[in-house]
């Protein structure tokens, strides 16, 4: 069923419903003695950033009806969150803040306390590795930052940061609801002398709310931080997580056709298996009054293992009929494996009368395998005579390989350097340059190359820079105005496509290694402090030449010739309407569309032009609260070549609400929250089948109804 969408019902939406924070919260995320790290990778005062940033605090987490971290920054960010799997734990969510659609995923970069969590894949970040009662508070800087944190960092950035506020904390909570879903973490934190013991853990599980959409997930995080002194110290972050989740089988045809509790037969059992560990290390050195050092280093493992026990289509469905073409099918099994290292040393000095100067050195290396096993009779013309098979140039069994492997390594140099100069007690100019080279080589052997391997290297290099100028004309209020430009290289995935030939049989392409991306961006914004409330808004237009995409018609990625250009406002308020009720409205309108060649003015697909949030909490008593949020996304296109999505239908928008009440004593609480109020049938996402030209989607979760128990001892 579509969702119809007018302003009238936005508005008696927004004026029913109740908060997500408590009264004062608002005013201490946006207070002048708020910092935040986004900003230039150094803690500063929030209104000396040049940038649109929005802070999530601690208590803002806890009263909200939020189980997951993907569910956050949807609800109380306000940001775009899509996924594939509809579960309840949101283990494929993918976060777009800039307006890129299918690539909007490889164009948000994620940090947890400064160092970069993005796969080197076009994979979704582990959300379920960073247990959400270690959250200290999430910062959200919407718009391009590759000056400060290179590759990526275009549609704008999320900083997690763990560093715990209070020394001593101890809880644990346990959540159970629709679908057999169960959420349980817990932290224990504690303070001997000027050291600190964090360890926070995690288990999830979830039935699904349709077949093949059943999920666990674990994971555990160990953090030691030394107080060194100051603003010094040095701490050590040492992570664990294990996913295994089912595949959700797409709906055929437009959004709200179609049987969302079917399987298709060649889906049945479907899974996915991840594992990922590693470590963070990060060090705050004053060197004397005027300088300050930081090193970050990470490490991470990641392994993923595919298993498709459907994957013979045709034999699946009639094993008796041999006597026909057949589709070329998925791999019996596909198995991922990766690592990353990175380190970024960085100086920052301070200068009476000049300012402050940053300067710093970004490395990176990462490697990921992968290698797919194909079941007998899963690719090419099935038959019953092996012969057939053998000699047939388009199956999988040419030369008698039933198997094929890829590898690909990226070596990252980056240097940058900021500058800060105040122009009198109003106004402070500030600029930064950044250079980024990649050297990637890959390998691949392919079943359907008669040579049998191909490989490439190539290096690549990408600038980025910024000009800004920032004017804090009065206590609580600044404008600012600032020029971008950002890019993003290709993921390691990005190098290969996956089509159809003329006879349906499927074949792994290599793209060569794609061009990085660059994305220039002028805006214009500021915050304000009138009577209770607090005002962030910024107006934007961007222009992204070699925009990297991937064409599900042809199946190949690759470097558009054509530049897209993104254009819109975006705009938060929250404010204190008494000492109990607190209320916030927010979102953003935006056009993203090819701005020349064959295809100009044609919108960008997965991108809906407006996104709106609203959220509110009314405090009945000390202990009893009643709260909501509301999120609305228009019409979007589905995912289609860009040479016929014009034509298609659209997706249709939607409107989404969740209420919660809580009540606290002492240190028990107990939380009941109704997520999609309205039992809303929607989808994120939806595309084209590049085989056959049908129409697909994935449906999201209906109405689900959770209720959790926390403790607290401190």
């Amino acid at each position: 069923m579509k969702q119809q969408f007018n302003t009238k019902k936005l508005a008696l939406i927004c004026s029913a419903i109740f908060v997500i924070s408590n009264p004062f919260l608002v005013l201490a995320q946006n207070s002048p003695s708020t910092v935040v790290v986004t900003g230039s990778r150094f803690e500063e005062n929030l209104n000396e950033v040049p940038a649109n940033v929005k802070v999530i605090t601690r208590d803002e987490i806890e009263n909200s009806s939020s189980n997951t971290i993907p569910q956050v920054l949807s609800q109380i960010g306000g940001l775009r969150v899509t996924g594939l799997n509809s579960s309840a734990l949101n283990l494929d969510a993918s976060v777009d803040m800039g307006g890129y659609g299918p690539t909007g995923n490889s164009t948000t970069v994620v940090l947890v306390d400064g160092i970069r969590i993005n796969p080197i894949d076009s994979g979704s970040v582990d959300w379920e590795s960073i247990p959400l009662d270690s959250i200290e508070r999430i910062e959200i800087l919407q718009g391009g930052a590759s000056v400060q944190y290179g590759n990526g960092a275009v549609g704008g950035v999320i900083n997690i940061i763990t560093n715990g506020g209070k020394k001593s904390f101890n809880q644990a909570s346990t959540t159970y609801g629709t679908w057999g879903t169960s959420i349980n973490n817990a932290i224990f934190r504690n303070t001997v002398d000027q050291t600190t013991y964090q360890i926070s853990a995690n288990t999830s599980n979830t039935n699904g709310w349709r077949p093949n959409t059943a999920a666990n997930a674990y994971s555990v995080d160990a953090k030691i931080s030394q107080n060194l002194g100051g603003n010094d110290r040095v701490y050590v972050d040492a992570y664990y997580g294990y996913t295994n989740s089912q595949i959700a089988s797409p709906v055929v045809g437009l959004v709200g056709s179609g049987n969302p509790l079917s399987v298709r037969p060649q889906d049945a059992g479907n899974n996915l298996t991840t594992n990922n560990s590693g470590f963070r290390q990060g060090l705050t050195k004053t060197l004397n009054e005027s300088y300050v050092f930081e090193l970050d280093t990470s490490y991470n493992n990641k392994t993923s293992f595919y298993y498709t026990p459907q994957a013979d289509y045709f034999t699946s469905l009639d094993p008796g009929n041999f006597n026909y073409y057949g589709y070329a099918g998925s791999a019996m099994n596909s198995k991922l494996q990766g690592w990353q290292l990175a380190a970024s040393p960085r100086l920052k000095a301070n200068f009476d009368g000049i300012g402050t100067t940053i300067v710093g050195y970004d490395f990176s290396k990462a490697n990921q395998a992968g290698s797919d096993g194909y079941s007998p009779l899963s690719q090419g013309i099935i038959s019953a005579n092996q012969n057939d098979i053998n000699n047939n140039p388009y199956g999988s069994y040419y030369n008698n390989l039933n198997h094929n492997s890829q590898n690909a390594t990226q070596i990252n140099n980056s240097v940058f350097a900021m500058q800060k100069i105040p122009l009198g007690k109003i106004f402070e100019a500030s600029g930064g340059f950044r250079r980024q080279v990649q050297q990637a080589s890959t390998t691949n052997t392919s079943i359907t190359a008669a040579n049998g391997a191909v490989s490439n290297t190539q290096q690549y290099a990408a600038n980025a820079g910024d000009i800004a100028l920032n004017a804090n004309y009065s206590p609580g209020q600044r404008m600012y105005v600032k020029w971008n430009q950002s890019f993003r290289f290709p993921n390691i995935d990005e190098y290969w496509g996956f089509g159809y030939d003329a006879n349906g049989v499927g074949k792994t392409v290599f793209n060569g290694i794609l061009q990085p991306q660059t994305t220039q961006t002028y805006e214009i914004g500021g915050n304000w402090s009138i009577w209770n409330s607090k005002i962030t808004s910024s107006i934007f237009k961007s222009m992204t030449q070699n925009e990297i995409s991937y064409n599900p018609s042809t199946g190949y990625n690759y470097n558009s010739i054509y530049q897209t250009n993104r254009a819109g406002i975006l705009f938060d308020v929250a404010s204190n309407i008494t000492q109990s009720l607190n209320i916030g409205v927010g979102g953003k309108y935006q056009k993203s569309y090819y701005a020349n060649g064959p295809y100009a003015g044609n919108a960008i697909p997965i991108v809906p032009d407006t996104l709106l949030n609203a959220r509110a909490n009314y405090m009945i008593t000390s202990g009893l609260t009643v709260g909501g949020v509301v999120n609305y996304v228009s019409n979007q296109h589905y995912d289609t070549g860009p040479n016929n999505y014009s034509a298609a239908p659209v997706m249709p928008g939607y409107v989404v609400g969740d209420i919660f009440t809580s009540y606290k004593f002492q240190a028990m609480e107990a939380r009941f929250i109704v997520k999609n109020v309205g039992n809303a049938q929607y989808s994120t996402y939806g595309g084209v089948s590049s085989f056959n030209g049908a129409h697909f989607y994935y449906p999201s979760e209906p109405r689900s109804v959770f209720v959790t128990l926390k403790y607290t001892l401190n």
